[in-house]
């Protein structure tokens, strides 16, 4: 049976007495087993991260970008085996695994140009003879805690800016999927990046509170579920870190009477059930605008369902592929029930869909739900599988208020041919992230990614020039060189710069 262990100080290390099952979602076969790391784990990482931080943090910014290139490159270069091991883990379907891994190198390429986005401000002649000038240093040693639906993407979010600028980074994975981490930190390591500067530590809740505690870690970087991420949150700033912790979503999709709706149907399938609806900027609610939109919306999406296949991670006409784990697929299982009992009409139920020599495979068809209300658990939470609901509004402003006062605000889209529709919508609404004609509002990397209420907490985003932000700390120095003359009186007053 393969062992996964952790990677500390440049290499493989063992450590913990527990172990949890690693799973290969298409057969259902546990195929490793992931040494749970503790408190001893963690400390053995930080202490290589504090040895190796300064003189990473004192290289030349240039330099640290070089490393980051050449990381690049050797993703790139072994892509092939990275997404078929991503899948083997996660499930996802090899297009979409590499996808993730390409999403990730997208904030790599952006924290190669950092360097320019580090600069500080200068001030010459803020008083006479003084200059003030500010500069951003690194916070020190960083942590990710990431979850098991972008095992690549989401922690090259994270150690992207935090690496270029100057921190060393400790990543704690999904216990679900942890092997893509490991393989990311050897090839930093193969792109010259020092001993570390990138660890990960395995493990689950007991690795999670010791990373939270620790007092040698100045900065968590959290996503996961909402109620996981206030706990984060909490518990990280109580102990005086820097936090940003994501959270959870029920991405709306307005469908206006003006759509287009051929794109609307494939942008819905695609953005409902693309990834088995593991994303948490998926698109698992459609509020088509008036009863003639609804049904026609409804007889296109029954159409457009039929289409779909689902098949394991290696078959190359599949569209998506199992969720995670038996766990997991009970517990979306459990969700279409509950959306039934409720009175919410289950037009396609994907239950019970077994694949010919993958019958212990966790598999669940796309599902597709209509006549949902505000008032439905299963509407006010969220399901994070292959389930579409559609709830009906009467009108753009019922439309419109049905994102605005959901618990979590992370994406949203509309889907309209008229301009100062989308406009309206996308200045009124009560979400962080808005399409317009595009049903996965994900900002590209030179833009920063979070959401508002149940959806994130803290208040700076991943990514982009908050990326930057969230990873360094700002010193500000005001100087003045004397001239050799006498100094003069000295001052009791607070200096002024008149």
């Amino acid at each position: 049976m393969r062992l996964i262990e952790h990677f500390i100080d440049g290499a493989s290390a063992g450590g913990g007495q527990r172990k949890s099952d690693v799973f290969n979602p298409n057969t259902g076969e546990v195929q490793a087993q992931l040494i749970l790391g503790t408190q001893s784990e963690l400390d053995r990482a930080v202490a290589a991260a504090e040895a190796a931080q300064p003189a990473w943090a004192a290289a030349n910014p240039q330099r640290r970008a070089r490393v980051l290139m050449r990381f690049r490159e050797l993703v790139e270069s072994n892509m092939e085996e990275l997404a078929a091991l991503l899948a083997s883990e996660h499930g996802k379907v090899i297009a979409d695994a590499k996808g993730d891994f390409q999403r990730g190198l997208d904030v790599i390429e952006f924290s190669c140009g950092i360097p320019h986005a580090q600069k500080g401000e200068f001030t010459q002649g803020a008083g006479p003879g003084i200059d003030v000038y500010s500069m951003r240093q690194p916070i020190g040693i960083g942590a990710g805690i990431t979850p098991f639906n972008f095992p690549a993407m989401i922690p090259m979010w994270m150690c992207g800016p935090a690496i270029a600028t100057g921190n060393a980074f400790i990543l704690k994975p999904s216990e679900r999927d942890p092997s893509v981490p490991i393989r990311l930190a050897e090839l930093f390591r193969e792109a010259g990046l020092p001993d570390g500067v990138f660890q990960v530590v395995q493990g689950d809740k007991e690795m999670v509170d010791a990373i939270l505690d620790h007092p040698g870690i100045g900065a968590v970087s959290f996503v996961g579920s909402s109620d996981i991420a206030h706990y984060v949150y909490e518990r990280g700033v109580r102990a005086g870190k820097r936090m940003q912790a994501m959270g959870g979503a029920k991405n709306h999709g307005i469908v206006m009477p003006d759509a287009d709706m051929e794109q609307v149907v494939n942008d819905l399938c695609g953005a409902a059930y693309g990834s088995a609806g593991e994303r948490c900027m998926a698109l698992p609610v459609v509020v088509p605008v008036g009863r003639k939109t609804a049904d026609e919306l409804r007889v296109r999406l029954i159409e457009a369902i039929k289409s779909l296949r689902v098949g394991v991670s290696t078959d190359p006409d599949a569209h998506f592929g199992p969720v995670v784990t038996a766990v997991h697929k009970a517990r979306i299982e459990s969700w279409i029930q509950k959306g039934a009992d409720e009175g919410a009409e289950l037009v396609v139920d994907g239950r019970g869909l077994t694949l010919q020599g993958h019958e212990n495979g966790f598999f669940v068809g796309p599902t597709l739900f209509d006549h949902v209300t505000p008032a439905m658990e299963s509407y006010r939470e969220e399901i994070f599988g292959p389930v579409l609901q559609m709830v009906r509004a009467e009108s753009f402003e019922e439309a419109i208020s049905l994102p605005s006062q959901h618990q979590y605000g992370n994406g949203v889209a509309i889907f309209t041919r008229n301009g100062h529709a989308a406009r309206e919508f996308a200045q009124r609404v009560n979400v962080g992230m808005v399409g317009i004609n595009v049903p996965i509002p994900v900002p590209v990397a030179y833009h920063s990614f979070g959401g508002w209420k149940r959806s994130a907490f803290g208040d700076t985003n991943q990514h982009g020039m908050e990326g930057v932000r969230f990873w360094t700390k700002v010193k500000t120095v005001t100087q003045r060189w004397p001239d050799g003359g006498a100094s003069g009186d000295s001052a009791f007053v607070i200096p002024t710069m008149g």
